[in-house]
């Protein structure tokens, strides 16, 4: 069965008349008396009750008329479908965040995506850096949102652009300051006061450059560089402060993501800044999530350096 009979179909089955279906279709009334018998011989089943004066569809031929026109009307939608999805306003993008965007640009950035193109289908997960590029590579996301890689973090099929950067800040248990603890104050802390408490912060696997941040910050002021405590999200490094297992360092950002026992505070003296960024495959094909990195690099990150490797 093709197209071709569905709309013969249709013809005879709204002319109710061979004749006439005929000079609509532009063809002789033999052939298409025979295209509608093929047609039924395929079916195994009768669409027309004919007599010499009259042509009425059969109670088959009833039931299958709306079924076969939704069929027609979809293939001739089809062109139009093509046309919707190369411009990427329907089909799919997959977004992969780190924990720490959830409280910065991303909800903003997702927000105006959705306004911008409201029939694509969004789909989010939480993600480390680590594995974000690898499941970029597999093409089982689309884009990353990952804390700022290096240089020689990046693969040659990856291209980067950097979404925001931002200072330091200690979360700190809130008993502390209650106590009055030396050095920390309600809004300040000395660094030397983070460097001799327990720290608590991702592996390094997960998110090397933000790893090597706190670690080159030690190792400036001559502190020795422990971690206490590794946790792979930040909501949960957030909970190990506040039930008083140590001091962690986060972007300023975090101060977004209130919880009982824990208390935010900014660093005194030079503070390192963190980077997040987006990730996507610089041979990704798909509309949608050009559509997006066009959005990101044209409008939000108006201004931001786009640095492509390999």
């Amino acid at each position: 069965m093709d197209l071709r009979q569905l709309q013969q179909f249709l013809a005879v089955a709204d002319e109710l008349h061979f004749g006439r279906a005929a000079a609509r279709l532009n063809m002789s009334q033999p052939p298409l008396s025979q295209a509608i018998q093929a047609l039924e011989r395929e079916l195994g089943a009768k669409l027309f009750e004919r007599t010499k004066r009259t042509v009425k569809l059969s109670s088959v031929g009833q039931l299958w008329l709306p079924h076969a026109r939704r069929a027609v009307e979809h293939v001739k939608s089809l062109p139009a479908l093509a046309a919707r999805l190369a411009r990427g306003e329907i089909g799919y993008l997959r977004i992969a965040f780190v924990s720490t965007a959830d409280y910065n640009q991303l909800p903003a950035l997702i927000s105006g995506y959705r306004t911008a193109y409201p029939n694509v289908e969004l789909s989010l997960r939480e993600a480390t850096s680590d594995v974000q590029i690898e499941a970029i590579l597999r093409d089982e996301i689309d884009i990353g949102v990952v804390i700022g890689p290096t240089d020689a973090a990046l693969h040659p099929r990856l291209q980067y652009v950097t979404l925001l950067r931002e200072k330091l800040i200690a979360a700190v248990p809130d008993q502390w300051i209650r106590e009055g603890r030396d050095g920390f104050s309600k809004e300040t802390v000395r660094p030397e006061k983070i460097f001799a408490a327990p720290l608590i912060l991702f592996p390094r696997r997960s998110a090397p450059a933000f790893h090597d941040l706190i670690s080159g910050y030690f190792n400036r002021h001559g502190a020795n560089f422990l971690v206490h405590q590794e946790a792979i999200q930040m909501q949960t490094i957030i909970g190990l402060v506040a039930a008083g297992m140590g001091v962690a360092l986060v972007p300023e950002s975090m101060r977004s993501l209130e919880r009982n026992g824990a208390r935010y505070l900014a660093l005194q003296g030079d503070v390192p800044e963190v980077e997040t960024g987006f990730l996507w495959r610089n041979d990704d094909t798909n509309p949608a999530q050009q559509n997006f990195v066009r959005m990101v690099t044209n409008t939000i990150c108006n201004g931001l350096d786009a640095h492509r490797f390999g």
